[in-house]
């Protein structure tokens, strides 16, 4: 297989509805999309999306990253030849990992379309089946809005929530008491700060005057504070979601001491794509960490596609999954049929079965 054609362009699609959490609100997709064509006429798309609090990129930086390296890309041929190119390139992919994710997707896809096989078979990884059920994210929106959203995943039969705490002390306690009065069998309920504290003392002293059974807190403090992190696990008796402060593989040296205190957010995005988020998913089964498949706000169908691969192979340590809102908060996707949850947060496969590469059919 040939690369006959490379190109990169920005995603911009309008919400629903405004998502609001500590670090940005957003109302449109803020996303890049690569295109990639070959000689045997197949076409193949790839997505990612930058963000400036994540891994310090921004749509100009991912595209700057793209011409410095699109004809040195464009000349893979093979599986065996875009693994040695992202070990040549390790340094650059790890400062530009969501720039990085666009073009492996795209490679994959069309590597796999050219061989007629699966993202899975092309990988040789357990072939992709089954359902998998997501998480009802709630964002850190008024009042009302808040009211609205939880009445809608609750009529929908959702029981596993996660919500972005504001900092506002009495707001965040009214939509944790409103979660606690939900009848769904089972109900769950983890917690996002985004980075709101400076200390352990100052997240601590918030927490604990909410009153809640959540079983998890991610990214209460700046990013890489693995001390401060312990401190608030041991205080609270409680979990840490690691995000923005676990973006490739070498971190697990700062936890891999203490494996019962952390959960892994795995997004393929700030994670630079599938093979690098499969080598994450890998080292945290070896050491028993759980992981949750996440997702950026505003993904379409095929950044939700590729972490199924994630989900999928890893379900042995797999806690939630995020994402999969599809034409919910998007006005529209960019897939004939997009990837989206149903009632009780599931998301069924079977459309998927038998589809080489990604399996997606893009309507751009």
């Amino acid at each position: 297989m040939k690369i006959t054609n490379l190109k990169i362009r920005k995603l911009e699609i309008p919400f629903n509805i405004s998502f609001k959490h500590a670090s940005a609100e957003r109302n449109a997709t803020e996303s890049i999309l690569v295109v990639a064509e070959s000689d045997n006429n197949h076409k193949s798309y790839g997505e990612s999306c930058p963000r400036s609090y994540v891994t310090d990129e921004h749509i100009d930086s991912t595209i700057a990253f793209f011409e410095k390296h699109e004809s040195s890309v464009q000349a893979i041929e093979n599986l065996e030849e875009l693994r040695l190119w992202i070990e040549g390139k390790k340094g650059d992919i790890d400062a530009n990992p969501a720039a990085w994710c666009a073009i492996e997707l795209a490679l994959l896809d069309l590597l796999g379309k050219g061989q007629e096989k699966s993202i899975e078979e092309l990988l040789s990884l357990p072939t992709l089946k089954g359902e998998f059920h997501y998480t009802a994210v709630l964002g850190a929106s008024n009042h009302e809005i808040f009211k609205k959203q939880l009445q809608q995943y609750a009529h929908a039969g959702f029981s596993d929530f996660k919500l972005k705490i504001s900092g506002k002390l009495e707001e965040d306690i009214e939509k944790l008491n409103l979660l606690k009065k939900l009848k769904n069998k089972g109900t769950r309920i983890r917690l996002d700060a985004n980075n709101l504290w400076n200390t352990s003392s100052e997240a601590i002293a918030y927490l604990e005057q909410l009153d809640t059974n959540f079983f998890a807190i991610e990214e209460p403090v700046e990013t890489n504070q693995y001390d401060t992190l312990r401190t608030i696990a041991k205080t609270l008796h409680t979990k840490i979601i690691l995000d923005e402060s676990f973006l490739r593989k070498e971190q697990f040296e700062h936890i891999q001491d203490s494996p019962e205190t952390w959960i892994i957010n795995v997004r393929i995005s700030k994670m630079g794509g599938i093979l690098r988020s499969l080598d994450v998913a890998e080292e945290a089964s070896r050491l028993n960490i759980p992981i949750i498949v996440g997702a950026q706000v505003g993904e379409t169908s095929i950044l939700t596609r590729a972490a199924l691969t994630i989900a999928n192979t890893y379900r042995n340590i797999l806690l939630a999954q995020e994402g999969a809102f599809g034409i919910y908060l998007l006005e529209k996707d960019i897939v004939e049929t997009p990837l989206m949850f149903g009632k009780g947060g599931v998301l069924s496969t079977h459309s998927l079965i038998a589809k080489q590469g990604l399996g997606l059919h893009c309507i751009l």
